[in-house]
């Protein structure tokens, strides 16, 4: 269908929203050249004060959008004080992006352990390696305490640090935002009815 300033296109409108994150997050991952499940956390501390940065989803459901971090650095601190946040997906490729926003809880000790697992050996060491967000004198101090971390745990496995784990997000909004043609967007949101359910409306773009 050619895509005019008046054509009825119905593609954001669902029972399911998840349903539809998963299609296009499938797309996304088949079309963006990197990072397809980069997406951009937004938080603020207790005096309100935002911060924003790229995270990783690592895992998504009807349960909630996760991400992993250090629980010692600045977005972990942020969340703890104030356990709101944002997340924005841009697929720049589908010309594409979806806001969420809700409330914050630290996922199961199985679940971070299970993730940890998952990941690259040198991935897990640098979580044990870097005290995150705090000051380095020089990149080299850095590489040294990797190179410490690995001689430590030669031969066996790398246990999840006591300050890594896991956020898992529960959605209370999800905005889905399609680029048109002449900027006369498309943009659908759904809102959490407290009873299991959503809410759909369009708005103006």
């Amino acid at each position: 269908m050619t895509d005019t300033p008046h054509s009825a296109n119905a593609s954001t409108l669902t029972d399911d929203p998840f349903a539809l994150f998963d299609r296009w997050f499938a797309e996304a991952r088949a079309s963006e050249p990197n990072d397809s499940n980069a997406m951009a956390l937004a938080t603020a501390d207790a005096q309100g004060r935002p911060s924003v940065r790229m995270v990783l989803l690592k895992g998504h459901g009807p349960d909630g959008f996760i991400f992993y971090t250090n629980f010692e650095g600045r977005k972990a601190s942020e969340i703890l004080a104030n356990p709101h946040v944002a997340l924005l997906f841009h697929w720049k490729s589908l010309r594409r992006q979806i806001r969420i926003e809700g409330a914050v809880a630290q996922v199961d000790d199985a679940t971070a352990d299970a993730y940890f697992a998952s990941r690259s050996r040198d991935s897990q060491l640098g979580a044990w390696a870097s005290d995150q967000s705090r000051p380095l004198d020089r990149r080299e101090t850095f590489l040294d305490r990797f190179d410490a971390v690995q001689a430590r745990f030669e031969g066996r496995q790398v246990p999840r640090p006591p300050h890594w784990s896991g956020f898992r997000v529960t959605p209370e909004r999800i905005e889905f935002w399609s680029d048109r043609a002449h900027r006369l967007h498309e943009r659908t949101v759904y809102m959490a009815d407290g009873a299991g359910g959503w809410r759909a409306n369009m708005l103006f773009p």
